[in-house]
C-alpha cells in the first residue's frame, strides 16, 4: 500500500511539473512581441505605397505641387493629410509661399498610394529628412485634413493632429485669425454662392 501511494505521489509530481512547464511556455509565448493593429496597418500602408522622386517645378498652392521626374514626366501632387487655404482665401498666399520656400526647385521624394478625382497623386513629400506636409501644419499654413485622416498611418494622424493643436495654441500662421475658415468649408461656401 505504501508503495502504491508513493507511485501516485510521483505521478502527481510529474503531472504538476508537466503542467508548470506548459504554463511557463504559454506565458513566454504570450510575451513574445506580436504586431499591434497599428503596426499591421502601417505595414499594409507601406507595402501598398509607391514612391516617386523628382524636382519641384511648380507650387499651385499650399498643398499642391508639380514634380518633374527623371524621365521628364510631370506629376501633380496633392499633399496627403493636410488642407491648405485656397489661393484667394486668407493666408492662401502665405501658405503657398511657405511651401515654395521649403521645396521649390528641389529634389523631393513622394510616397503615395492613390490618385484623387483630379488625377493628382496624393502623397507625403519628404525633403532633407523632413515631412513637408507636417511642416506646413506645424507652421500654421495648413489644417490637418481630418476628413481623410484614416488614409494616414496612425502615427502620422497623431503627429498631424498634435502639430495643428500646437500651432493653434501658439497662434502661428492662419491661427492668428480670430475665426479661420477651413478650406473645405470655404470651397463649399463658394460653390453655394455661384
Amino acid at each position: 500500500m505504501l508503495l502504491a501511494e508513493m507511485k501516485r505521489t510521483q505521478q502527481l509530481q510529474r503531472l504538476i511539473s508537466f503542467v508548470a512547464v506548459i504554463l511557463l511556455f504559454s506565458a513566454a509565448c504570450s510575451r513574445a512581441p506580436t504586431p499591434t493593429n497599428q503596426q499591421a496597418r502601417r505595414s499594409a500602408y507601406l507595402s501598398a505605397a509607391q514612391s516617386l522622386t523628382g524636382r519641384v517645378v511648380r507650387i499651385a498652392d499650399g498643398d499642391t505641387i508639380t514634380v518633374l521626374d527623371s524621365a521628364n514626366t510631370q506629376h501633380r501632387i496633392r499633399l496627403e493629410g493636410i488642407d491648405a487655404p485656397e489661393s484667394h482665401q486668407a493666408f492662401g498666399a502665405q501658405s503657398k509661399q511657405s511651401l515654395s520656400q521649403m521645396v521649390f526647385d528641389r529634389d523631393v521624394t513622394i510616397v503615395y498610394q492613390k490618385t484623387d478625382p483630379y488625377g493628382r497623386l496624393v502623397g507625403k513629400i519628404t525633403f532633407d529628412g523632413k515631412d513637408i506636409n507636417l511642416e506646413q501644419v506645424k507652421l500654421g499654413m495648413a489644417w490637418h485634413y481630418k476628413e481623410y485622416q484614416l488614409e494616414q498611418t496612425p502615427e502620422d494622424r497623431e503627429l498631424y493632429a498634435k502639430a495643428e493643436n500646437e500651432a493653434r495654441i501658439a497662434r502661428r500662421g492662419l491661427w492668428q485669425d480670430s475665426n479661420p475658415i477651413e478650406p473645405s468649408a470655404f470651397r463649399k461656401e463658394e460653390r453655394e454662392a455661384r
